[in-house]
């Protein structure tokens, strides 16, 4: 946290240098350095690996500067289920008129996975009139 403190207070580019996992910084690094930063760690754990002392860093360093709040986005609310069990019903009726059902004995657990892939997301209401709009014209080709 001090060295965090320290490295905001200064003007100008800062780097923090982390070593290979396997061996740390090497001397020549070290006595570059304006600055060490130790951790304290349980001695039965000896050392962090290297994602870990680079989360541990970061946090710290995150907590002395102020964090912008990513903006606030206005999502759609989610599709009625009504809207959303129309789209599976008319997807499923124009694969069964496709033939894609076949053998038979596929369709329980073809409809099953197919209600699992499109109830999983929570679709608003436009991406239900798009997907169904798209079904439409694959089910009913204009004629050109």
């Amino acid at each position: 946290e001090a060295a965090a403190l320290a490295i905001h207070a200064e003007k100008g580019r800062s780097a923090i240098l982390f070593g290979p996992e396997r061996s740390g910084l090497e001397t020549d690094d070290v006595a570059i350095a304006r600055t060490i930063v130790t951790v304290p760690i349980n001695p039965e754990f000896g050392s962090l690996n290297l994602a870990q002392a680079v989360i541990l860093v970061a946090y710290e360093w995150s907590k002395g500067v102020e964090l912008s709040s990513p903006p606030a986005v206005d999502l759609d609310p989610p599709a009625p289920q009504e809207e959303l069990e129309g789209m599976i019903d008319h997807l499923e009726r124009m694969l069964d008129a496709s033939g894609y059902y076949f053998p038979p004995d596929r369709a329980p657990t073809a409809r099953r996975t197919l209600r699992g892939l499109l109830t999983k997301p929570a679709w608003n209401a436009q991406e239900i009139r798009t997907l169904r709009g798209v079904l439409s014209t694959i089910d009913k080709p204009r004629r050109r």
